[in-house]
């Protein structure tokens, strides 16, 4: 009696567990750069986190992102400038779509 008391704990507990994970929405952003061959690279900051992404033809995309404010990083290859975009706002299940990023030179 005590085994099946501890497997019925055991089974409510996953259960409810499994029901809480299935909540969690992420979201993504997207964006495309002016001048692709300028791009040496694409970060994401998060606090103390960060996030790399390669740029395909011009466009860049961040998936599976949790719900918050981040921080855009774009590396430039010279003549160009870097490229800050601060505040982009990532809200459940939705992708934050920047447009397109012109590179300053």
């Amino acid at each position: 009696m005590k085994k099946l008391s501890v497997f019925c704990v055991a089974l409510i507990l996953s259960s409810i567990l499994f029901v809480a994970f299935t909540f969690v929405k992420l979201g993504g952003i997207v964006g495309r750069v002016s001048h692709a061959d300028a791009v040496s690279g694409i970060s994401l900051i998060a606090g103390q986190d960060t996030m790399t992404v390669t740029v395909n033809q011009g466009s860049f995309s961040f998936t599976n992102l949790k719900e918050g404010v981040y921080t855009l990083v774009i590396k430039a290859n010279a003549p160009y400038k870097d490229a800050i975009i601060e505040n982009v706002a990532v809200k459940d299940s939705a992708t934050t779509d920047l447009g397109e990023v012109v590179l300053k030179q």
